[in-house]
């Protein structure tokens, strides 16, 4: 009998080439030392990462990739607005009065809402302004809330979900019950009877009204404030299972506190349902911040919005409904690209739910 510990030398193991499995996926084959095939002179390539796995399963799901590519696209526009109403010529609160007949109610000269050379997307009725130069900075701040009020909301219900679900007891039973208190809430209801509280305890300008950026800030939090507790339920959940598991037994033999538990060996095992919370949270945040422009809680005119343009266009439908599709049907490209890109998301950091 020949003894494991006669064998000169640690064993080691290599990869053989990846071959294709019934399903079509790629599999690296274990080739241990001693084996033929080891010097038959194919290449050797090293094992997948967990992210580096997750990319290619994504790559190959057609429709999450050209929805990454609307999205960046989007992005893209909105980062470099001023650019784009630079090369127009017109930023979006100037009016071209020459565009717009004063003998028909300041309706835009011409068909299509007044599409031309000049004016791309044709122009506003009643006000004389670039829809083209509206549109693009109204994606702007639609990009802007919906991604800050996605991270907001992803932070705190980090950080609320580990908590609830690493310490148990009466810090999980009472984090809990408020996590149910602010799910039960109807979101829109609630934050339109905040948000002119909030206005009226901050500041307004010296006109009367509220400032662009405070309206923006009192977006953020209030959609932030509502939309935690989904992230939380989630991480919560996934703590719960986590923290019974070996690693973190080893940790606190070690001494290792609850910080570092939390921060250190938790964390770092729920970057994948974090990821598609927040991918899933960045297109109900614009659609919610939309829905509240076109409540009038939201930005107001002239501040450049889609939703309190899609409110102003619905009076002008019958004699001018390019002032409607162009914001509406734009919107619904953006949210249905960050959506399905947030499937695609899901499914490749979960492979289990792999559509293909």
């Amino acid at each position: 009998m020949i003894s494991f510990w006669s064998q000169p030398g640690p064993r080691t193991m290599t990869t053989q080439p990846p071959t294709a499995g019934p399903t079509g996926d790629t599999q690296a084959k274990e080739v241990a030392p001693g084996d033929p095939s080891k010097d038959s002179g194919a290449p050797v390539i090293l094992g997948r990462s967990p992210s580096s796995a997750a990319w290619m399963r994504l790559r190959r799901d057609r429709v999450a990739m050209v929805s990454l590519v609307i999205s960046v696209l989007f992005i893209l526009i909105a980062v470099f607005a001023p650019v784009f109403t630079a090369l127009g010529g017109w930023g979006p609160i100037t009016a071209d009065n020459n565009a717009i007949n004063p003998n028909i109610g300041n309706f835009p000269y011409g068909s299509f809402g007044g599409i031309s050379l000049n004016h791309l997307l044709g122009v506003e009725p009643g006000t004389g302004y670039d829809l083209f130069a509206r549109v693009v900075y109204g994606l702007r701040t639609s990009l802007i809330v919906g991604f800050v009020s996605a991270v907001a909301s992803t932070v705190l219900g980090v950080v609320v979900g580990l908590a609830a679900g690493y310490f148990g007891g009466w810090i999980d039973n009472l984090l809990s019950r408020i996590m149910d208190i602010v799910l039960g809430f109807p979101q829109l209801l609630f934050i339109i009877a905040l948000t002119p509280v909030i206005e009226n305890a901050l500041q307004t300008n010296t006109h009367g009204g509220t400032d662009e950026n405070l309206r923006l800030l009192v977006l953020i939090v209030n959609i932030s404030a509502f939309a935690w507790a989904y992230t939380a339920r989630l991480v919560r959940g996934q703590a719960l299972s986590l923290r019974e598991r070996e690693f973190v037994d080893a940790s606190r033999i070690m001494g290792a506190g609850p910080g570092h538990i939390l921060f250190k060996q938790l964390l770092p095992n729920l970057w994948a349902p974090i990821m598609i919370s927040f991918a899933l949270a960045v297109p109900t945040n614009i659609a919610t911040e939309a829905a509240l422009s076109y409540l009038g809680v939201g930005v107001v005119p002239p501040n450049p919005d889609w939703g309190s343009m899609l409110s102003a266009a619905s009076q002008y439908f019958l004699t001018d409904p390019t002032y409607l599709f162009i914001p509406g049907i734009l919107l619904l490209i953006l949210v249905l690209a960050l959506n399905l890109l947030g499937d695609g998301i899901r499914d490749a950091l979960d492979p289990r739910s792999n559509r293909s």
